[in-house]
């Protein structure tokens, strides 16, 4: 009885085993890539599996910036190679392709010779954006406590937690041959349309008849200005050059002179020239440029403050100050030589005129001094002023206190 049934069984076993076989090849995103697919590591430090699966064993690690050869694609996981020969499976979100390291190789190139506006230094770990905004493609990360040359300042509309995850969402369904699913806009409840004539209503003795009602017009509330912020182009000591939210920089600046920046934001600090203390040392003079504390501003720099060290009180003084104008980088420093009167540090900054131009200013430091030098025949252009300067008092037609206060040019501190 039991021989009469084991050729059936064996086939049902044979089917059944051919099933497993097709239902797995079936389940792969894709197979074998040919072509050398190549992608780069995005993330600090990631594992290299033996396989896919909740437990696994490491292969081998890839950090930031390593480049893989792509050999086979699974769902979300790709297998790789290294430059070292090393094969295995890793998170496909771990990676960015090609075409975002160009990206990053093309920013580094087009800003080889870019003006450096200071230096800095970490004070987070931050991602490296291949354009101002969260929400941009992202590649290298610096970590905590890393130098920067700081090149180029803009400000840009700050994106939201959604439109972020959406967008990573997207890039890591089209890396994986997916459609992005987009999740359906939410429209917010209208109240109903109060009629233009309401009807009338019976009106109590002890209580007040009721207001009209307003006009749609002054009802409707004007929308409210999104949150700017700014960011930085910098470079670190690698060469490699990106994006970074300005908030997770400080400015390699000597606390001596920071502590002066009243409430103000230090845009850029620049060395002017070294004097030697008799106390102190060889003590670093300043150019420091700065701003009102709030992102989104359309210029880099509203205030020049020039920090020389009185050799008599062995302590920072405001050479030179000026006020409420509107700047911009970028912003250079050098030496000139003045024939009898010897070699001086000079600077030379960027203002909008009242007219809407722009031109450069030069200024040379004599001493503990600032002057603005003039080429032969040139006229003195009146500056703009930020829109942030105080206004006048109508009744008196003089500035008030805090905008006496503000135009001294020489101030000590």
């Amino acid at each position: 009885m039991k021989n009469r049934f084991r050729p059936l069984s064996t086939r049902l076993s044979l089917s059944f085993a051919l099933l497993l076989v097709l239902l797995f090849a079936s389940c792969k995103h894709s197979g074998p890539i040919s072509g050398g697919e190549v992608m780069y590591v995005s993330a600090p430090l990631a594992n290299l599996r033996d396989h896919v699966a909740t437990v696994y064993n490491r292969v081998g690690t890839v950090k930031n910036g390593d480049r893989v050869e792509v050999l086979e694609r699974q769902k979300r996981f790709v297998r790789v190679r290294t430059d070292q020969k090393v094969e295995g499976w890793i998170e496909l979100r771990a990676l960015v392709p090609r075409e975002t390291y160009d990206q990053f190789q093309k920013l580094a190139t087009d800003n080889r010779t870019t003006p450096v506006e200071g230096h800095g230094v970490t004070h987070v770990e931050l991602n490296m954006h291949v354009s101002p905004g969260r929400e941009t493609d992202t590649l290298y990360q610096l970590p905590e406590a890393t130098k920067v040359d700081v090149l180029i300042r803009s400000t840009t509309v700050r994106a939201t937690p959604d439109e972020i995850a959406a967008k990573k969402a997207a890039a890591l369904a089209k890396a994986a041959g997916e459609q992005a699913k987009l999740s359906p806009k939410k429209t917010k409840a209208h109240p109903p349309a109060q009629p233009l004539t309401p009807k009338a209503a019976p009106v109590e003795a002890a209580k007040p008849a009721p207001k009209p009602a307003a006009p749609a017009s002054a009802e409707a509330e004007e929308p409210k200005p999104k949150p700017m912020e700014d960011w930085w182009l910098v470079r670190d000591a690698q060469g490699r050059v990106g994006w970074v939210v300005w908030h997770g920089i400080d400015l390699d600046i000597p606390l001596d002179v920071a502590q002066y920046a009243e409430g103000q934001r230090i845009e850029a600090a620049f060395v002017l020239n070294t004097v030697q203390d008799e106390e102190k040392g060889a003590v670093k003079q300043y150019l420091v440029l700065l701003n009102e504390n709030k992102d989104g501003l359309p210029y880099d720099f509203n205030q020049v403050r020039v920090f020389t060290w009185n050799l008599k009180r062995h302590r920072y003084e405001t050479g030179y100050r000026e006020h409420f104008i509107i700047g911009y980088f970028p912003v250079r420093v050098s030496t000139e030589d003045f024939g009898k009167e010897g070699t001086m540090p000079v600077f030379m900054i960027r203002k909008q005129n009242a007219d809407g131009s722009i031109s450069e200013r030069k200024y040379r430091v004599i001493g503990n001094i600032v002057r603005q030098v003039l080429a032969p025949g040139e006229q003195t252009q009146q500056a703009a002023h930020s829109p942030d300067e105080p206004k006048k008092n109508p009744a008196s037609g003089k500035k008030s206190a805090h905008a006496k206060a503000a135009g001294h040019h020489r101030q000590k501190t």
